[in-house]
């Protein structure tokens, strides 16, 4: 459903991308793991359109979309949770939500989405009315999140979906995660907590210096003496 060949992508004389290649069956989560600065999120925002490929090709439902705009990416399905979160903290919940289904003009279906977000975020539907500045970071979170799912992605980019939420926390939002795939959403995941990553993920690559080192099933990488020295403690 998802795929990228040879990307490379340079910020000046630095090439942060060295000619990575992944893919993303329909139906997967994939997980992307790697030190900070490896690569990852550089991964996502170019495969999004907020960054430009210097070389390479990527490929959405057979469809070369390299050169395409960023919204039209999310027209076709390919729709981003960014890192920080990155809520709009002066609006509602509610304000939130709706600005995600800016693309959808169906009301109805738009009402429809919106109640099914609701029901997958409960703490959302409680808090609707309350400006997201004022949300936790765990239900920032969610927020960004269900404003995703406004969309009806096809494709969920998902980056470091755990960062500075409690253990309690990142076990509900990766159950979340699981829940969002098993209903039908294809998903990448970029995250730092490999361990949490590699139990829900189908499979996964692990990224150093702009470059895939290692892939295969995530349980089979679980298992790898180098993967459980370098990201899950020995």
């Amino acid at each position: 459903m998802f795929e990228i060949h040879d990307l490379q992508v340079r910020y000046g004389a630095i090439e942060a991308l060295k000619g990575i290649s992944l893919e993303v069956n329909e139906g997967e989560i994939v997980t992307l793991i790697g030190a900070n600065g490896a690569g990852k999120t550089t991964t996502l925002r170019t495969s999004s359109g907020l960054e430009r490929a210097y070389r390479g090709k990527i490929v959405l439902n057979g469809a070369d979309i390299t050169r395409a705009p960023a919204q039209s990416r999310v027209k076709k399905g390919l729709v981003q949770v960014p890192e920080g979160r990155r809520v709009f903290p002066k609006m509602s919940v509610l304000e939130n939500l709706q600005l995600g289904a800016y693309l959808h003009h169906d009301k109805a279906k738009n009402t429809k989405t919106l109640e099914q977000v609701f029901q997958r975020f409960p703490r959302l539907a409680d808090r609707r009315r309350q400006l997201a500045g004022t949300l936790s970071g765990g239900e920032q979170q969610m927020l960004a999140m269900g404003r995703a799912l406004m969309n009806q992605p096809k494709v969920l980019l998902l980056d470091e979906p755990s960062m500075g939420l409690a253990p309690l926390l990142v076990k509900e939002i990766f159950s979340i995660i699981r829940a969002i795939n098993e209903a039908g959403t294809t998903v990448l995941l970029v995250e730092q907590n490999a361990h949490m990553a590699l139990q829900i993920a189908h499979r996964a690559y692990v990224i150093e210096t702009g470059t895939i080192v290692l892939s295969g099933k995530a349980s089979e990488l679980a298992d790898s003496d180098e993967v459980k020295q370098a990201y899950l403690g020995g």
